[in-house]
């Protein structure tokens, strides 16, 4: 008890500049916090992709369609439980501003393959009959206030016009993790308009969505998918899911890495901060430890003091960090990282590289001052002035 009293005492003892401490060392781990999670949120889409499902597209580059008969030679390779089409549309909405991704696929097959989109039943229905319908995912109909019934506009950027749609269904997210903001309408809408428009563009798929029967033979059948193209005038490539998804993140992945790399930059500067913190309150107090030492209380003890002092402001900044990363992860979002980001959460992992780094920078900022106060001799302690 006497111990913590005097820890306590002696860390708040110049109480602003620890309060200054704290707020900094808060600061930076709220900054750390928020960065760890852009970079975890750029890997949302991957985390949700299934084990089972593999991505057959053009070898050549996702620009390159591959034709749309390929789907039942694939649907008759050992080890395929399903296939579906999907086709990335990118047109836009209102404007650029106010992009989501978009996609024309053969919604029977395609949510076959997705279950953890859930419908209300009699809106799945309606989205089947109309072929201008369209299904929303939950939190883009959250973002953008679409309701069921609503027509919705989109200039094609790809496919030239506007093409008109009706908000049949909105579709919710099996759980918390699942993705939800995406659009999807029927293929055969965009395949009608191509054949009047463009009949060599027709019956063209951008990629097919496989489903293995065994995740285990999932490596042997995107081999045998892409066995079975080979020497043709469109040879596929076949990979999971993930690896898919993976590969768009790729694109950005420098800047990812730069980010990452700042977050931990931050620590660092606090780590400096806090160490300059300690060093000037261990030269202040040189007499004290002298005199402490002179009443019989030997160098571990001093050590031990000023080790926990330090401690004590980190874990105050950690505790406090840790408690407001979460609110200000969920403001940010609200604010700002919607058009930005499919989710946002911030990952228990964080949250324990955030304690992890409180108490680095607390160790590590006491070490010099340990060190000096505990070699300093009586005397020289005594005879120190400021």
């Amino acid at each position: 008890m006497f111990f913590l009293k005097l820890v306590l005492r002696n860390a708040f003892r110049a109480r602003l500049r620890a309060a200054l401490t704290v707020l900094g060392l808060v600061i930076a781990l709220l900054a750390f916090g928020l960065l760890q999670t852009v970079v975890g949120s750029w890997y949302a889409g991957a985390d949700m992709a299934s084990s089972k499902r593999l991505i057959t597209r053009n070898s050549i580059s996702l620009v390159f369609p591959l034709p749309g008969h390929y789907r039942d030679r694939i649907r008759s390779i050992d080890g395929v439980r399903g296939v579906a089409v999907s086709n990335w549309f990118g047109g836009v909405w209102r404007d650029e501003r106010s992009f989501f991704a978009q996609f024309a696929v053969d919604v029977p097959n395609f949510f076959a393959l997705y279950p953890e989109f859930v419908f209300r039943p009699d809106e799945w229905a309606d989205f089947l009959r109309d072929r201008q319908g369209c299904a929303i995912g939950r939190q883009l109909a959250e973002l953008y206030g679409f309701k069921v019934g609503d027509r919705l506009p989109i200039r094609g950027t790809i496919y030239p016009g506007t093409w008109e749609f009706t908000v049949r269904a909105i579709y919710e997210g099996r759980d918390e993790g699942t993705i939800t903001r995406q659009m999807y309408f029927h293929y055969e809408y965009l395949n009608e308009w191509l054949k009047q428009r463009s009949p060599r563009a027709a019956d063209r798929v951008g990629v097919f969505i496989v489903e293995v029967d065994d995740a285990e033979r999932v490596a042997e059948v995107a081999r045998a998918i892409d066995a079975e193209f080979a020497n043709s005038l469109a040879e596929t490539l076949t990979e999971t899911e993930k690896a898919f998804q993976l590969s768009f993140v790729a694109m950005v992945e420098t800047i990812i890495q730069v980010i990452s790399g700042v977050s931990f930059v931050v620590i660092l500067i606090i780590l400096a901060v806090a160490a300059n913190t300690m060093a000037m309150s261990a030269r202040e107090r040189l007499p004290e430890y002298a005199t402490l030492k002179a009443l019989g209380f030997g160098p571990p003890f001093i050590a031990r003091l000023i080790a926990a002092e330090s401690l004590v402001l980190a874990a105050l900044g950690a505790v406090l960090a840790i408690a407001l990363t979460g609110p200000v992860a969920h403001g940010f979002y609200e604010a700002a990282g919607k058009q930005m980001f499919v989710a946002f959460e911030v990952a228990p992992a964080t949250y324990a590289w955030q304690a992890l780094a409180a108490l680095a920078v607390g160790l590590l900022a006491a070490l010099v001052p340990m060190v000096r106060a505990a070699r300093v001799a009586i005397v020289d302690g005594l005879r120190h002035v400021g």
